[in-house]
C-alpha cells in the first residue's frame, strides 16, 4: 500500500526556525530516528533495529511527525495488521539563529572585524537571511538564486596573508563598482534602488586541525 505523501519530493535542507520545533528534535534518540528515516520505515522496524521497545519508539515517532520532521510515507501490511511508515521531511536540518531571539549574535555589535566572533556573527546573519528568503520564495513558488565560492589554500607567511587580503579587497570593490548598482539612491531620501537587493559576504579562516565528522554520534549511546 502507498500514498501520495511518500512520492512528494523532499528538500535537501530544512531550516528550523522555532524553539518549539527545535525542542522536539534535539534529543539523541529523535535525531537518530530522523536520520534512520531517510527511507520510508515504520516505528516497529526502527525499534527492531535499535533494540528498543516499540511503544517507546512509537511515542518519539509520533512527536516527530507532530513537529513536522517525519511525514506519512505509505502503509505496509504485515500479517494481520497494517503498519504506518514515515519518512524524514528533509535530508538534513539547520537551526535558525532566530530561535535565540535577542540572544542571537549581532555582527554590528562586535568592533573587531578581524575576530572569530565577528565572522561567526556574520555567518549567522547569512544563515538567517537565507532561511527567510527561501521561506518567502517557497510561499510564492519561486526559486532563490545565490552565488557560492569555496576554496582551500595555505599562506606561507603573515605577509603573504596580508597581501592576499589587500588584493582581494581591492578586486571585490572594483567588481562591485563595475557590475552592480548602488543599493540605495544618493538623494536625501536615500530610497532603495531598482532591482533586487543582494548581500555579499566573504570570509577567510584557518581550517581546524582535527575537524570532527558532521553528525558524529555521541559515544554515550542512545538517550531519550
Amino acid at each position: 500500500m502507498s500514498s501520495a505523501a511518500s512520492e512528494a519530493p523532499r528538500t535537501a535542507l530544512e531550516s528550523v526556525d522555532s524553539a518549539r520545533r527545535a525542542s522536539a528534535l534535539l534529543n539523541p534518540l529523535r535525531l537518530r530516528l530522523v536520520r534512520m528515516a531517510q527511507e520510508p520505515v515504520s516505528a516497529t522496524e526502527l525499534a527492531r533495529r535499535l533494540g528498543l521497545p516499540r511503544q517507546r519508539v512509537n511515542y518519539h515517532v509520533r512527536e516527530l511527525a507532530r513537529a513536522g520532521f517525519l511525514r506519512p510515507a505509505g502503509r505496509h501490511r504485515k500479517r494481520n495488521w497494517v503498519e504506518q511508515r514515515y519518512v524524514a521531511t528533509a535530508r538534513s536540518y539547520v537551526l535558525s539563529p532566530a530561535i535565540l531571539g535577542g540572544l542571537a549574535p549581532d555582527w554590528r555589535a562586535i568592533p573587531d572585524t578581524a575576530s572569530v566572533d565577528y565572522l561567526l556573527a556574520l555567518s549567522e546573519q547569512v544563515r538567517l537571511d537565507l532561511s527567510r528568503v527561501e521561506k518567502e520564495a517557497r510561499g510564492r513558488g519561486q526559486r532563490v538564486s545565490t552565488l557560492s565560492l569555496k576554496s582551500q589554500f595555505r599562506f606561507d607567511s603573515p605577509e603573504q596573508r596580508t597581501a592576499f587580503a589587500d588584493a582581494l579587497r581591492q578586486a571585490v570593490i572594483e567588481v562591485i563598482a563595475r557590475h552592480t548598482s548602488p543599493d540605495r539612491s544618493m538623494s536625501a531620501s536615500s530610497r532603495p534602488g531598482r532591482g533586487r537587493s543582494y548581500r555579499l559576504v566573504l570570509g577567510c579562516y584557518p581550517v581546524p586541525q582535527n575537524p570532527e565528522a558532521p553528525g558524529e554520534e555521541s559515544p554515550s549511546g542512545v538517550e531519550g
